[in-house]
């Protein structure tokens, strides 16, 4: 069976997670919050890159958060990891 998106979107409701910007994900979707530092992070960047997985929500600025969702998408953020996580918690989806 084969499920649209409508059908998911009246299933659940989904809560937006702002990623700076005006840039939001769907925080129930979001399954690691990380620091874009360490060069496994980085390998992730590139190769979801080579997918065409690799969303930037960085406007430009220097990445700081990756972002990784259930559906394999690599999310760049400018935003201090700690932010991210911060406004997780604080969406209630993280429970």
């Amino acid at each position: 069976m084969v499920v649209g998106p409508r059908e998911i979107s009246s299933r659940m409701s989904l809560t937006p997670l702002n990623i700076g910007f005006d840039n939001t994900v769907s925080a129930e979707r979001v399954i690691a919050v990380v620091s874009a530092e360490p060069s496994p992070i980085k390998r992730l960047r590139e190769a979801a890159l080579r997918h065409r997985k690799l969303i930037d929500a960085t406007n430009g600025r220097r990445t700081r958060t990756v972002i990784i969702t259930d559906s394999d998408h690599v999310i760049l953020s400018s935003l201090q990891p700690q932010t991210v996580v911060e406004r997780l918690k604080s969406s209630g989806a993280s429970s």
